[in-house]
């Protein structure tokens, strides 16, 4: 690992330090798919020991989805994970930011470790028995949430792969269910198919 990358992991693990130094078990959540027309919202939860550090983590946005992959395996290697789920239907039901909290809740739940405090990236009042740190736009600024959405990205992509191939008319192999041009045209031409959230596309069919 390079001296640069060195430091950039340093300044990405402030939130963490005092509660690893402190012997505290934390972890990191993040969510993929609150924006899109189609498919679940998926939250993780991941927790790292404080070393060694997994060069490459960051914001999962800001990785190509080969390094995502990568990064996924160690993480995977390295520490655990747990991941939550909400479908589309779900979604329409409760609302999107409701389906999220929910979603979080249940990668908390899927954990392995008893987690005593759990830094989140923006979402508050989350439903768990630990205590919460919500950090705005925490994917790029904490070590544990960005390694949470790189497992939510993941996961999230590898189910609009199958969902893809279910449904092949609307590539969510490319857009992941998120609004293009050619997934729009495809709404408008072929209607919904069962992932999609009618709360999100209401003016398309």
């Amino acid at each position: 690992m390079t001296e640069k990358e060195l430091q950039r992991l340093f300044a990405l693990t402030e939130y963490e330090r005092p509660f690893w130094e402190s012997n505290r078990l934390v972890g990191g959540a993040d969510e993929a798919g609150r924006g899109p027309l189609a498919g679940p919202v998926v939250a993780a939860c991941a927790v790292l020991p404080k070393e060694p550090l997994i060069a490459g983590v960051n914001d999962s946005k800001k990785l190509s989805p080969k390094k995502r992959e990568k990064l996924f395996a160690e993480i995977a290697a390295l520490g655990s994970f747990g991941v939550g789920t909400v479908d589309a239907q779900t979604i329409d039901e409760i609302n999107i930011l409701e389906a999220t909290k929910r979603a979080f809740a249940g990668a908390f739940e899927a954990l392995a470790a008893p987690v005593e405090v759990l830094l989140v990236d923006a979402v508050k009042g989350l439903a768990i028995p630990a205590e919460q740190l919500p950090i705005v736009k925490g994917d790029a600024k904490s070590y544990l949430i960005a390694a949470a959405s790189i497992v939510a990205k993941v996961t999230r992509d590898r189910m609009m792969q199958e969902f893809d191939a279910l449904y092949p008319v609307y590539g969510f192999a490319r857009n992941k269910g998120y609004g293009t041009a050619e997934h729009i045209r495809a709404i408008a031409e072929h209607g919904p198919c069962p992932i999609h959230r009618r709360s999100f596309i209401r003016k398309w069919i």
